[in-house]
């Protein structure tokens, strides 16, 4: 566990999202994200992964419209998982990188197309989620 989880003894506990074997392992055989997609709609992972090869190919409104499902799709698995608004998603739990991915996906589409306040929003509730995050996904 990072320091900056360890610092907010008073702040809810960290949200560990549940694993994805199916999907992680469909990915690695070659499947491609959009046959996923249909199989695994709720996989926010699925969804940052075509948001960010429409955002490559320069089609960013589309890459703003997967990464906005997986912002979705990723906070409902964050309340069945107990999070409740606020509170660390940390990176280095792996499940929970496709969520923070959709996050900084939407982020990045939102900027591209003028959205600066929705952009600025989502880069607070990055920061909020983990800090590290940013770093990690602009790399």
């Amino acid at each position: 566990m990072s320091d900056s989880f360890r610092k907010n003894l008073m702040g809810p506990e960290p949200t560990y999202l549940p694993e994805e074997p199916e999907v992680l392992q469909r990915l690695a055989a070659g499947d491609e994200a959009v046959d996923l997609a249909a199989r695994h709609p709720t996989s926010s992972l699925v969804w940052a992964i075509l948001a960010d090869e429409a955002y490559a190919e320069g089609r960013t409104i589309e890459s703003y419209a997967y990464a906005r499902t997986g912002y979705h799709r990723g906070l409902d698995s964050l309340r069945r998982s107990g999070w409740r608004g606020t509170g660390p998603v940390p990176y280095s739990h792996e499940p929970n990188r496709g969520f923070l991915r959709a996050l900084y996906a939407l982020g990045r589409a939102a900027a591209s197309i003028g959205e600066i306040e929705e952009a600025e929003r989502i880069a607070a509730l990055l920061r909020d989620s983990d800090p590290e995050a940013s770093a990690q996904l602009g790399s």
